[in-house]
């Protein structure tokens, strides 16, 4: 059994969608504090199966060893932590305390059951501002622009320390740069509860309505555009990628023990690029305006790739295009779905 944390997230329910459908069984544990429960309706709709769910928070130490006392895990891919860099910066300990006690927990736990193999959603956030781009995983880590991004190198640190420790674990940090889009049924997609801390999603909303105006943070960058630059991969390509970590460490290929990989598409485009492509794929015109640079923005980052598609054999394959319609269409179906 694979053991997905944070599966009715937004990265999670995809690759669970992936994982089901390469035949592994799999059990979600979620607290839904960022996340709906009918994700799982989504899921099964796709897949025709429906994974195990168990309801708590991974910072209850208790309740997840009992978890891995009454089901045998294989490996664990780990999703469950708090994501938003603006966020992070106004309640920095609340970031501190989610995302480090639940991965420490989860690796006594791992340790405690012998469970050998811990996939680490991880975040280009590591690399801070970077010195030059593209960014490989041998750019040096610098220090976070975030408490977000804080978190996710101490956790790296952690794991490594961890592997040091007890070899028989291995693991493979997967260091994403920005996910976009939807599962092509629409079926599943972004969900952020209350306003998006992401820009696709409130793109979106701004053009179903839900929103009056979309703000784009800054427009006096050192960029084509003045706006920021980002590599943005649609979330079905990043799912498979971690179904190709996860076979990896299942035939024992990282004997380093621990790996990053860096998830992209190797290309930046600006907010403004983002918005553009978004109106000609949709035909619908969005009302936006420039504010305020936001604290622990970074100017521009995009991933080389050249590691991941070598040794992993994985490539993001959708274009920017195509995932902005995705992300248009679950949009439509979701809020179609819970107005009947």
């Amino acid at each position: 059994m694979i053991l997905v944390t944070g599966g009715t997230g937004y990265i999670g329910s995809h690759t669970v969608v992936e994982l089901l459908n390469e035949g592994f069984d799999v059990a979600i544990i979620d607290n839904l504090s960022n996340s709906n429960i009918r994700v799982l309706e989504g899921i099964t709709a796709i897949t025709g199966k429906k994974p195990l769910f168990e309801q708590f928070d991974l910072c209850d130490a208790s309740l997840l060893n009992n978890f891995f006392k009454n089901n045998r895990v294989d490996a664990v891919i780990h999703f469950a932590a708090y994501k938003a860099v603006g966020e992070s910066v106004a309640s920095p300990l609340t970031y501190y305390h989610n995302n480090l006690v639940s991965l420490m927990n989860l690796l006594y736990a791992m340790s405690s059951y012998n469970v050998p193999a811990l996939v680490f959603s991880s975040s280009c956030t590591v690399y801070g501002e970077p010195d030059s781009l593209p960014v490989t995983e041998l750019a040096p880590i610098k220090t976070a622009t975030s408490p977000y991004g804080n978190t996710k190198q101490i956790c790296e640190e952690i794991i490594h320390d961890s592997i040091k420790a007890h070899p028989k674990l291995k693991s493979i940090a997967l260091r994403y740069f920005n996910p976009i889009g939807a599962h092509e049924s629409a079926l599943i997609g972004e969900l952020p509860i209350g306003v998006p801390n992401n820009l696709v999603p409130f793109i979106t909303q701004t053009a179903f309505g839900l929103r009056d105006c979309l703000k784009v943070f800054g427009n006096d960058y050192d960029t084509p555009d003045g706006t920021c630059i980002r590599d943005y991969i649609n979330v079905t390509d990043l799912a498979k990628a971690h179904i190709a970590a996860l076979k990896r460490m299942q035939k024992s290929e990282n004997e380093s023990g621990f790996e990053v990989f860096n998830l992209g598409t190797g290309m930046g485009s600006s907010v403004l690029e983002v918005i553009n492509s978004f109106e000609k794929t949709t035909s619908v015109r969005l009302n936006y305006i420039f504010a305020d640079r936001r604290s622990g923005d970074v100017v521009k980052v995009y991933a080389s790739t050249d590691k991941a598609n070598k040794i992993l054999g994985w490539k993001a394959e959708k274009s920017l295009d195509e995932t902005l319609l995705s992300a248009w269409k679950w949009e439509n179906f979701y809020r179609k779905s819970i107005a009947n």
